[in-house]
């Protein structure tokens, strides 16, 4: 071959070479996960889901699209995931040829969503933008498309096993919580006087806790009139703070509100407002931090998972405290023994009191998020943007976590005992999930 032909053959070598380069660098970046994890999102604020069933809508999707993509990486990385959650998730051995992992486990994801939640049918239409988008910034090719669907229902019907056997289905058929009529017991609250949500949540399969009373908190402070009462003097203290709110306090309270249940009333109309959950808030920041700390697929992924099943087991121990104790909210008190006319900054969420579901649930994702991206890892929260509230800058995981919590009393929906047990239970229950993988490393490494 002559020097002429060698050459333009190493051209063009070098040109399709080039071609594929580029299509390999040519993947979808993290944020399309994390805009179609909002889907979910938006579908949860319509159907006002509680706060511990958001966790649960939050956990099966984000664990399937983990599965997913792990399988189809085939990748140590992460995987021992799997063996410390209280369900049985076998990797197993699927047909993998010609799936793409960043559209099998996003459609994965939507596809749990979709068939787990009330309103699930409305992600029907996000799904096939998602598949029209993806095909169209060619990401994936479109004989790859029906084989990677296919994979994704695979993995589908394997979490929705799970989904079937954690008793959410038997929640109906217990019984019915009635309030208790004696002082010092929760009450239904103004102004819609909702009954009490989701009273045997404590029932619900948990992801990692074994057992639910290692994480009980010391009991609440017993109901007393008496002024020298640890109760009267927290119940005054409600009273007090709430009277004399700074602007910056009023904005705290309400940038940590994220109360589905809210309603405001025209004339005899009841308007529900429409507001994030405490979990939903922290899946924002998960996903936040993930993006300013550029984390790959398989990151992004598997720190979304673990943020999702932690609150979803934060919730289920605080739940059960809720209902055990069966304490009264500030403003059922304030109203009956202080001031009638008396109303909180927040709407008072309609369940019992003790302790503080938001307190719990931020300090858990606080204690995960800081051990894996460190210490002082400083964020700016948009979370709330969407909602029409202003952002919001943290110097750490810790410091939002401790701002949601006393947000709580400033907005005069918490006692302060509920509060910092609050916290207690949340950083009992973090550092047990983080040591639980720890642990697993460990074995795994020998």
């Amino acid at each position: 071959m002559s020097f002429f032909y060698r050459y333009i053959a190493l051209i063009l070598v070098t040109i399709s070479f080039g071609k594929k380069e580029l299509r390999a660098e040519n993947k979808p970046p993290i944020d399309i996960y994390i805009d179609q994890l909002f889907k979910i999102t938006e579908v949860m604020v319509t159907d006002v889901a509680s706060p511990p069933a958001a966790a649960r809508f939050y956990a099966y999707p984000t664990l399937a699209a983990h599965l997913a993509w792990e399988i189809l990486n085939d990748a140590n990385y992460n995987k021992n995931l799997f063996t410390v959650i209280n369900h049985d998730v076998t990797l197993g051995s699927y047909d993998t040829e010609g799936v793409d992992p960043h559209f099998a486990s996003v459609y994965a994801m939507l596809e749990v969503g979709r068939r787990i939640m009330p309103s699930g049918e409305t992600l029907t239409e996000v799904m096939s933008e998602f598949e029209r988008d993806f095909y169209k910034n060619k990401w994936i090719k479109k004989k790859e498309i029906t084989k990677s669907k296919s994979f994704a229902l695979q993995v589908v019907e394997k979490i929705l096993d799970l989904a079937k056997n954690d008793n959410y289905s038997k929640l109906s058929t217990l019984i019915r919580y009635s309030p208790k009529k004696a002082e010092g017991f929760w009450y239904p609250t103004p102004p819609a006087y909702m009954a009490a949500v989701e009273p045997e949540w404590r029932t619900i399969k948990t992801f990692f806790i074994k057992d639910l009373e290692p994480y009980k908190p010391s009991p609440p402070a017993a109901f007393s009139l008496d002024t020298s009462s640890l109760f009267y003097d927290q119940l005054t203290e409600v009273y007090e703070v709430t009277s004399r709110l700074t602007e910056t306090q009023k904005l705290i309270a309400n940038f940590w509100d994220c109360n589905p249940f809210m309603v405001q009333y025209s004339g005899h109309m009841a308007i529900g407002i429409k507001k994030i959950s405490p979990g939903g808030h922290w899946i924002g920041i998960t996903g936040i931090a993930a993006q300013k700390a550029n984390l790959n697929w398989s990151e992004t992924l598997y720190i979304h998972t673990l943020i999702a099943m932690g609150i979803h087991d934060a919730f289920v121990s605080c739940w059960e405290e809720k209902y055990d104790s069966d304490r009264i909210r500030p403003e059922t008190a304030i109203n009956k023994y202080l001031d009638n006319s008396w109303r909180p900054l927040l709407q008072t969420p309609p369940f019992p009191e003790y302790t503080s579901g938001h307190s719990v649930i931020s300090t858990t994702s606080a204690v995960i998020l800081t051990d894996y991206f460190g210490d002082n890892f400083d964020f700016l929260d948009t979370s709330e943007v969407y909602f029409g509230l202003p952002e919001r800058h943290f110097n750490s995981f810790e410091e939002a976590a401790k701002e949601a919590a006393i947000s709580r009393l400033y907005g005069g929906i918490h006692f302060r005992d509920a509060i910092e047990e609050g916290v207690l239970q949340g950083k009992a229950i973090g550092s047990y999930i983080l040591q639980s993988l720890s642990k697993e490393l460990t074995t795994l490494e020998y």
